[in-house]
């Protein structure tokens, strides 16, 4: 088997049926299987998984052990050369895995290899592309000096990267088990940071590729909140005694500045308005669905996703019909659109419903019809 694709969920029961249906569309033609580990949600996520995706392989957990534990349980049981460990509250393109897959086999020094994730209003993560956080280049980030927190290498391109972002992460199993896999002292937020360097530290090369793309929601899985903060600042203490405290003496310097950050950003983290859009579109092949109809308040106006490339709209609202559009064509529109005070959503395909978000400060907006 070549890919086995690892998904950790935590009481994001539509964000993982949309995950998981464009997970099963991209691996249409990999030798591939689908893990899906439950951190003892307790809502309707794992009876959604057994009833819409029999095939897949189902962990559940009988408690939260956190994000290094519940992947690493997935990766013990995983059938794949290479696992990709994947956020629930993402969406992949159609040959994501396909491609990634070929640039990962071409590098004999792999450690691990990620990619361009967007929002859920189209806006780049910097986060895909990062430098290693020394104190130093922590300490400069906190001062809005942050040239030297994210990678150089431009959004589209490709090249080695000192760290990567958990939400997708290629790898090889017999690499990632070498090196210990996630950190299990980490329960949430920093394991990415621990396990990039960790490869790094062993000789391998961690690798961006900026032509491929990912819809990361985000604010499902990281919202800003004071549990946020205090686990976030919690796991960069535990990366920087395990990796950068030599002497004591370093201590009091990396507490203080962790202290500081704490602080900026809980006033850098207050959502922001958003205006209220004028238009509705409906982008798909497909007539509007006369149950989403009447859920909708407004006029909804029908457009094919060739028509809405060639379209430029602000202020409105734009549901993708992911029955009819690619995930390819809808990540290129939501970028195209992104700086026109748009709103997006997405019908998931074989479900009647739609999601988003609009800030990553916030939880996202799901809609039955």
């Amino acid at each position: 088997m070549q890919l086995s694709v690892i998904i950790l969920n935590y009481k994001v029961p539509y964000y993982l049926m949309q995950c998981l249906s464009s997970v099963e569309k991209a691996l249409q033609s990999i030798s591939s299987e689908i893990i899906v580990v439950d951190n003892h949600s307790q809502d309707q996520s794992c009876d959604w998984v057994k009833q819409y995706f029999p095939k897949v392989r189902l962990l559940q957990q009988q408690e939260n052990g956190g994000f290094s534990k519940g992947n690493n349980a997935g990766v013990k049981i995983a059938n794949g050369k290479f696992i990709c460990l994947l956020n629930p509250d993402t969406v992949v393109s159609e040959t994501v895995f396909e491609k990634l897959l070929n640039f990962a086999e071409s590098k004999k020094d792999l450690g691990a290899v990620g990619l361009q994730l967007i929002d859920g209003t189209g806006n780049f993560l910097p986060e895909s592309k990062r430098n290693l956080p020394t104190p130093k280049v922590a300490l400069q980030k906190l001062m809005k000096l942050e040239k030297n927190y994210y990678s150089s290498l431009k959004q589209e391109q490709t090249g080695k990267v000192a760290v990567l972002v958990g939400a997708f992460m290629l790898m090889q199993k017999d690499r990632y088990e070498a090196i210990g896999g996630l950190d299990e002292d980490y329960f949430m937020y920093g394991e990415d940071i621990d396990l990039s360097y960790k490869f790094l530290k062993a000789g391998y090369q961690n690798y961006y590729v900026g032509s491929e793309k990912v819809l990361h929601y985000k604010g499902e899985s990281t919202l800003k909140d004071e549990k946020y903060r205090k686990r976030f600042y919690g796991a960069m203490k535990i990366f920087y005694k395990k990796h950068f405290q030599k002497t004591n003496l370093l201590n009091p310097a990396i507490t203080m500045a962790l202290n500081l950050a704490k602080f900026f950003h809980r006033v850098k983290s207050e959502p922001r308005s958003l205006p209220k859009y004028q238009k509705v579109y409906w982008v798909s092949e497909l007539e509007i669905p006369k149950t989403l109809q009447q859920k909708i308040n407004s006029e909804i106006i029908k457009i094919s996703s060739a028509e809405m490339k060639n379209k430029m709209v602000e202020n409105s609202k734009l549901i993708f019909d992911a029955e009819t559009v690619d995930y390819q064509d809808i990540f290129s529109i939501m970028e195209n659109l992104k700086i026109k005070q748009n709103y997006f959503r997405i019908k998931a395909l074989n479900f009647n419903f739609i999601v988003g978000s609009d800030q990553s400060t916030s939880q996202g907006s799901i809609l039955e019809f």
